[in-house]
C-alpha cells in the first residue's frame, strides 16, 4: 500500500512551516523587511559586530546567503559593514540606529505572529509542543551517516523494491 504522506507528520510539518512563512512574510512586509531579514537584526541585537562567518553560522545559511541579505539591510540604512580593527581582511556587520530602533518592530511582529499561531493551544500544549518540536529538529540535524537506522531504512526499501519488480514481471 502507498504511503499516505497526507496523513504524515513530517507533510503536517511542512504545512505548518509554509503557513508560518507566509503570515510571518506579511507581517515582515508591513515594516519593510522580507523573511530571514529579521532574523540577522535579532542575530545582531544579541551581539553586534559579528564578522559575516559568524552570521551565516548563527543563521544556519551559506556565506553568500548573508552577503547578500547584509548587502540588502545596508542599503536599506539597517546595517553598516566596516573592517575590523583588528584584522582588516575581516568586515564586521554592525546595527544602526534606524535598524536598532526596528529590532522593536520585530519583537513585536513575532509576538503577534506567535500568538496567532498558538491560538487554543493551552501553556501545556505550547511547552509539549516546543519540547517536540526541539527533538524533531535534533533528529533531522542528525547526519545520514551518523544515523545507524538509515542503512536498515535503505535495506528495506530496496527488498520492497525487488519485490515489486518481481511482481510486475511475473504479471
Amino acid at each position: 500500500m502507498a504511503f499516505n504522506y497526507k496523513k504524515s507528520i513530517t507533510f503536517r510539518l511542512v504545512q505548518a512551516a509554509k503557513a508560518q512563512r507566509a503570515r510571518s512574510g506579511a507581517h515582515l512586509m508591513r515594516i519593510g523587511l522580507h523573511p530571514g531579514q529579521e532574523l540577522v537584526l535579532k542575530v545582531l541585537a544579541d551581539g553586534d559586530g559579528r564578522t559575516m562567518s559568524q552570521l551565516a553560522l548563527a543563521l544556519g545559511v551559506q556565506p553568500p546567503t548573508v552577503t547578500k541579505m547584509v548587502t540588502r539591510l545596508s542599503s536599506q540604512g539597517y546595517v553598516n559593514r566596516r573592517v575590523s580593527d583588528s584584522d582588516g581582511r575581516l568586515a564586521r556587520v554592525y546595527l544602526t540606529e534606524k535598524g536598532q530602533n526596528l529590532v522593536t518592530s520585530v519583537d513585536k511582529a513575532w509576538k503577534r505572529l506567535e500568538r496567532e499561531a498558538m491560538s487554543g493551544l493551552d501553556d501545556k500544549d505550547r511547552k509539549k509542543l516546543r519540547k517536540l518540536l526541539r527533538q524533531v529538529e535534533k533528529n533531522l540535524s542528525i547526519s545520514v551517516d551518523d544515523d545507524p537506522e538509515h542503512e536498515a531504512d535503505l535495506e528495506d526499501e530496496a527488498a520492497e523494491a525487488t519485490g515489486k519488480e518481481k511482481e510486475l514481471s511475473a504479471a
